[in-house]
């Protein structure tokens, strides 16, 4: 699978980055850096400057498309950044209308709530967002993992950087449904 993940220039939590490319790598799919700019994101460990990524392909010149699936990874300013960019959100909003799967870890349920497609799910994500979430129509829960099949595509969500292992084994496991 050719399977998407998007950040803002700045500001993703480099585990929920680094952690989902690897178990995607491991398990023969290609990951692809999708950002809303060229070059190199500025990822995080929490508020403290990490490692630099290369930008593979940008918003707006590439879709959805080309992928068989989304990988939101999280971090406060990442998913921030996001929504406030319209080729983003559409780019999100895109999978969903295809019904391609998505996975979306700690903060970054809050482009979903921004790309208006947590209307009757269930999803899970860092405890600040529940009042977003809920706002958005959506039905939020304290879950290490929710999987959730209401909808066009199947959404993955997660709560934070401790959930990363059993994350990566949910939305492996549904992406690999998606190719069977």
């Amino acid at each position: 699978m050719r399977i998407a993940f998007l950040t803002a220039p700045e500001g993703v939590e480099q585990v929920e980055l680094t952690d989902p490319w690897q178990a995607a790598e491991d398990a023969g799919h290609q990951p692809v850096l999708v950002s809303t700019k060229p070059g190199e994101i500025q990822a995080f460990h929490h508020l403290d400057k990490a490692d630099t990524f290369p930008v593979d392909e940008v918003v707006g010149e590439t879709s959805a498309g080309s992928f068989d699936a989304l990988v939101l990874p999280g971090g406060v300013a990442n998913p921030d950044f996001l929504r406030m960019d319209e080729k983003a959100v559409a780019f999100v909003r895109d999978f969903f209308t295809r019904g391609r799967p998505v996975a979306a870890i700690c903060h970054a349920p809050w482009t979903l709530v921004e790309a208006d497609v947590v209307r009757g799910r269930e999803l899970t994500s860092w405890p600040s967002l529940r009042t977003d979430i809920r706002n958005a129509g959506g039905t939020w829960v304290d879950e290490q993992v929710v999987v959730c099949e209401r909808g066009s595509g199947t959404l993955v969500t997660s709560r934070k950087p401790d959930d990363l292992k059993a994350f990566c084994a949910a939305f492996l496991d549904v992406f690999a449904k998606e190719t069977a």
